[in-house]
């Protein structure tokens, strides 16, 4: 998702990124001399990147054998150990495939059979025709709002081979379609903090870590695991967060900071720090702020002057804090029933809060559960009545697991990326929804697919759903992303057309009409920042093999589209794939010397070592500016203040977002006493050693931490003894909405009541195609809730699931999951 330059804060942080500097030179390296083509040095070593870090790759006599860490990482993870499997795995995409049925009968074809594995291998003329001929029809017959495309960009760093870029600069030239707003990760946060903040927040550098070691006398954790999930960046991660987080740790062993973890599970970062835990019951976050909050107004703890001078709305909060518009005063005693913590615990937890500099980290997975939105609402609510917003360690932010939050920002340039056509011409068909929104919530696709049509409340909007009967799926895998699997395979049924471009044979090309081979990441040249948030420097990434089988790029496929309606010149620019690298990089050049920012030619880049490393930034406080000035400085709300009280969110007039943070009953959680059908809290949490679903066909990589073959499902010692559970067995967990198979670890680290799964798991239905099936190898989103989070933002709510946990006593099905389809003549006579 683009971020939105929407406040002065994020003004500051884009032209630091791009202040006068000047970049080092490095002497070059012989092994990289030049980029590595078929038939040239039989054995070398060569740089590339990707989203788990930068590395070197052994190539010998062209097949890649041994990949190690970029000298420049000091802190590289151990998912580098499955990138190379990426490139050599059973469950790669080899060929243009059809589906069987389709491809007799194209949009008559009988859906139900989607999921059935049965495709057929055609010739790369023949997948692009049908693509085209289908894109004619559906744009002739339905206008723009019977196609649909849906991406998510991770899957692949570099410049210039984007697959979002490539797939919108090509059908923009054929005429228009329904795209998504928000995201699966932060869908709820995206919306409600722009109205209470000005900006997105998520997706924005955050104070940086020096000052945080050096200010700060209390880090609060609240739901955020930033050892685990800052191995993994959205660009090349350089890792430098882990030196400041080591720092950290070392404070923390000394007495010199405290770090207290507030989540029902021991976390990796709680772990890592040696750091101290307040293990509430899931999904009561909420409630546990509003404590805190009542706790500093009684005891007179809150910063008053802050309160005044830098928010609005704290006199409409009061009364629903007090009790006085309810009768319910949200104190100590009434939120610890709630949370399952002892209302002194509470008391005292809220006086640390002001006993010295405080920083609160947010973090994304409490927003992923119903009513989402009122956690980063309230959590911001608590950081003002602490009074810290906008000074040196302390204040609030959501995006310290992310991209590398907290790392400072370099002076260096920052390249842009394959963009739109200059100049385009008019797209073959014009505009046309017929009365339907031209986007929809992220997550809302399976309802719109159910019930085109129908009207839902959006942020203050209310969009129609269009009736699409054509998906494109780029960089994407909605069959990982989504929730309630079983409901999305009756929902798949309402498409005509399905088409899929990937390199892995996931579920969601298993759900498709036409899938298309791309290149991985390691079989394209391309550029890239090393540090995403940090933009510590610039790397050449090489190609390290040829490409696979008849894999092409994302930009060459869609050029072939265009081609089949005349526009192939047009959507190239006369540029292969170096001299829109070398024109990408030209570019930055040109910003840089008008910075004062000097970099080397591109020849002397690629050829040379083909790393820059940008001079160092400067410490930076988030929202620092609006504290120091907030009339000259003001927040992209539209009182400029924080708003405590949204005038634009009570306008909206949603029974379920009110106009000030409140706590609200989830449609299912567990309850202290109660006895449920489905007694135990199920996370599925961004894993450990996965970037979401990638990763999960590398094999080898896989099986470090398979159990059983299996998903592991983590589990606390008296849940597993209560069901009869050791680790190393095979549980089902299940529900009303499925049932997954996974493998137990039994786990110190896991209260009670909570269980885990790793979501990106993938799907493997025992019966391919069919709801209701087992899936054999532990998809957590089978087990999920397609519900909005709530009118606002209609994020997902993937994080309130109850299920159920047993031994699984009959002999483990085969996992489906993975390995490619079953290839099929097209007259269907025989299976290979």
């Amino acid at each position: 998702m683009d971020i939105h330059d929407v406040n002065s804060s994020r003004r500051r942080f884009l032209s630091g990124m791009l202040a006068v500097g000047v970049a080092s030179a490095l002497a070059p390296n012989p092994l990289i001399s030049k980029v590595w083509a078929a038939g040239e040095n039989p054995e070398q070593w060569i740089q590339s990147g990707s989203h788990y870090g930068a590395f070197e790759a052994k190539v010998v006599n062209g097949e890649w054998t041994e990949t190690r860490p970029f000298k420049h990482d000091k802190w590289p993870c151990d998912m580098l150990n499955a990138v190379r499997e990426v490139v050599y795995n059973p469950s790669r995409v080899r060929y243009p495939m059809v589906r069987l049925d389709w491809l007799r009968k194209r949009e008559k074809s009988d859906r139900s059979q989607r999921g059935d594995n049965h495709f057929v291998r055609v010739s790369w003329s023949r997948a692009l025709d049908l693509f085209y001929e289908e894109l004619e029809r559906v744009q002739k017959t339905y206008g723009s709002s019977g196609l649909f495309t849906g991406l998510a960009d991770w899957q692949m760093v570099g410049k210039y081979h984007k697959a979002g870029g490539a797939m919108d600069r090509a059908l923009g030239l054929h005429g228009s379609y329904v795209t998504t707003v928000g995201d699966y990760s932060a869908a709820a946060a995206q919306v409600i903090l722009p109205h209470v903040m000005g900006s997105l927040e998520v997706y924005e550098q955050q104070t940086s870590l020096p000052l945080v070691i050096q200010s700060s006398n209390t880090i609060v954790l609240w739901g955020c695991d930033p050892i685990k999930n800052l191995q993994i960046e959205f660009l090349v991660p350089d890792h430098d967060a882990f030196g400041y987080w080591q720092q950290i740790k070392e404070a923390v062993a000394q007495g010199k900071l405290r770090v207290v973890s507030v989540d029902p599970v021991r976390s990796k970062s709680q772990n890592y720090l040696g750091c101290e835990q307040l293990a509430l019951r899931p999904q009561t976050d909420v409630a546990l702020m509003l404590a805190l909050a009542h706790t500093l107004y009684e005891e007179k703890l809150y910063d008053t002057a802050f309160i005044n001078d830098y928010t609005v709305g704290f006199e409409q909060f009061l009364p629903y804090l007090l009790g006085e518009s309810d009768k319910q005063p949200k104190n100590a005693e009434w939120a610890a029933e709630i949370c399952g913590l002892t209302a002194e615990q509470i008391r005292d937890f809220a006086r640390l809060l002001v006993k010295g500099r405080t920083q609160f980290m947010g973090g994304w997975c409490v927003q992923r559960m119903h009513h989402g939105e009122q956690y980063p609402w309230m959590l911001v609510v608590l950081a003002s009545m602490v009074g810290q917003i906008g000074l040196p360690g302390g204040g609030v932010g959501f995006g310290w697991h992310y991209n590398g939050g907290g790392t400072v920002t370099s002076t260096g340039p920052v390249l842009t990326g394959l963009g739109s056509i200059n100049n385009p011409p008019e797209a073959k068909y014009k505009a046309d929804f017929r009365g339907a929104s031209e986007h929809i919530p992220t997550s809302r696709i399976v309802d719109c697919l159910l019930a085109p049509g129908n009207k839902i409340a959006f942020n203050g909007e209310t969009l129609t759903y269009p009736d699409i009967k054509m998906a494109i799926y780029s960089a994407a895998n909605p069959f990982h992303a989504q929730q309630d699997r079983n409901r999305m395979i009756d929902a798949w049924k309402k498409l005509e057309t399905v088409v899929v471009l990937d390199h892995q044979w996931t579920a969601s090309c298993r759900f498709a009409d036409i899938v298309l081979p791309v290149t991985t990441r390691f079989e394209r040249n391309d550029i890239e920042q090393f540090g995403t948030h940090s933009n510590k420097g610039l790397m050449a990434l090489h190609q390290i093999v040829k490409p696979q089988y008849e894999a092409r790029h994302d930009f060459d496929i869609f050029a072939g589209l265009c081609k089949r309606f005349d526009k192939e010149t047009v959507y190239r620019e006369n540029r292969d794939e170096m001299q829109w690298i070398q024109a990408l990089y030209d570019e930055g050049v040109k910003m840089g010397a008008s910075l004062g920012v000097t970099l080397p030619d591109f020849t002397t880049f690629w050829q040379g070592e083909g790393y820059i490393e940008y001079p160092a930034g400067q410490p930076w406080v988030r929202h620092g500016e609006f504290r120091d000035q907030p009339d000259l400085n003001p927040l992209g709300t539209p009182s400029g203040l924080i708003e405590i009280y949204s005038k634009t969110i009570a306008g909206f007039a949603y029974k379920d977002c009110p106009g000030h943070p409140v706590w609200m009953e989830p449609f299912e959680r567990t309850h202290s006493g109660k006895t449920d059908k489905y007694p135990l809290h199920l996370q599925s949490c961004h894993p450990d050693k996965r970037l979401h679903s990638q990763l999960c066909s590398s094999e080898a990589f896989r099986n470090t931490y398979a159990v059983a073959g299996r998903e592991p499902l983590y589990i606390s010692e008296q849940d597993a003894a209560a069901r009869g559970l050791k680790a190393g067995d095979i549980a089902r967990v299940f529900n009303a909405r499925g049932q997954v198979l996974a493998g137990v670890v039994v786990s110190p680290d896991f209260t009670p009541g909570v269980i885990r799964i790793h979501e990106g798991a993938w799907y493997s239905p025992q019966e391919g195609g069919k709801a209701g099936t087992l899936c054999t190898y532990g998809d957590p989103n089978v087990l999920s809730a397609d519900m909005g989070t709530s009118q606002l933002a209609q994020g997902p709510s993937a994080h309130t699931v109850l299920v159920e946990v047993e031994r699984y006593q009959q002999k483990a099905p085969q996992v489906t999951a993975f390995g490619g389809p079953q290839t099929v003549q097209e007259e269907g006579a025989s299976a290979a």
